[in-house]
């Protein structure tokens, strides 16, 4: 019995590596070259295993049917928070020759925080959740802990395997890493300033209103 309950996987292949290459082109700023290609294989294992051909074609939302972007899918929220967290950890380096912060953990970090969302968005999976919560529960493992455990499975450190755990509220029980906070906010920031810049669909309105963040609408 497959106790994950998934589907058997494709065949990961060069051209499925092209593929993440050319969605988050942020990876080649990753020094170091090993952690670079495990990052690679991490999203395309994850991928394999749903009916996402490539990131891009991976809803732009921050949790099913949640935050919608108006234009714009995953990759453009991944390469957004890498970008963001990178500018966090620079600036705060700059500061101080004393600070140490990892930037190719922030990189890689800000890149896969998601690394769990095919699984968690695949139309299946969604499919068999709401058949029966009762079953395996609705989701069976948010996108956080799959994410984790594709790390793992990838054979990235484990501080990676950390930041795609506690980046969203499964990491209020935790001790977050300097790095894994830092994507932490920069997650969180990209979708409130997202939703203050009017960039997402009206659906979220209502969360973006509990949070005191009212939406400018988007010019011309």
């Amino acid at each position: 019995m497959n106790f994950l309950d998934r589907r058997p996987r494709r065949e990961i292949t060069d051209a499925l590596r092209a593929t993440v290459l050319e969605d988050l082109p942020e990876l080649a700023g990753i020094g170091n070259e090993e952690l670079r290609r495990k990052c690679v294989e991490v999203w395309c294992l994850a991928l394999s295993e749903s009916s996402f051909v490539r990131i891009s074609d991976i809803p732009g939302e921050s949790n099913p049917g949640q935050f919608a972007l108006r234009r714009g899918d995953q990759a453009t929220h991944l390469r957004g928070v890498a970008r963001i967290a990178l500018s966090i950890a620079d600036e705060f380096a700059a500061m101080d020759p004393a600070v140490r912060i990892d930037r190719d953990l922030v990189i890689a970090g800000g890149l896969t925080h998601d690394v769990g969302k095919p699984w968690e968005f695949d139309a299946a999976n969604r499919a068999r959740w709401t058949g029966d919560p009762s079953a395996a529960g609705l989701p069976s493992l948010r996108h956080p802990v799959y994410g984790a455990h594709l790390c793992i499975a990838a054979g990235l450190p484990e501080e990676l395997a950390h930041i795609a755990l506690a980046h969203s509220f499964e990491g209020e029980h935790l001790i977050r890493s300097l790095e894994c906070l830092i994507v932490q906010r920069a997650d969180h920031l990209w979708w409130a300033i997202a939703g203050g810049c009017g960039l997402l669909q009206s659906s979220g309105d209502a969360i973006l209103e509990a949070r005191k963040i009212v939406p400018r609408p988007l010019g011309g």
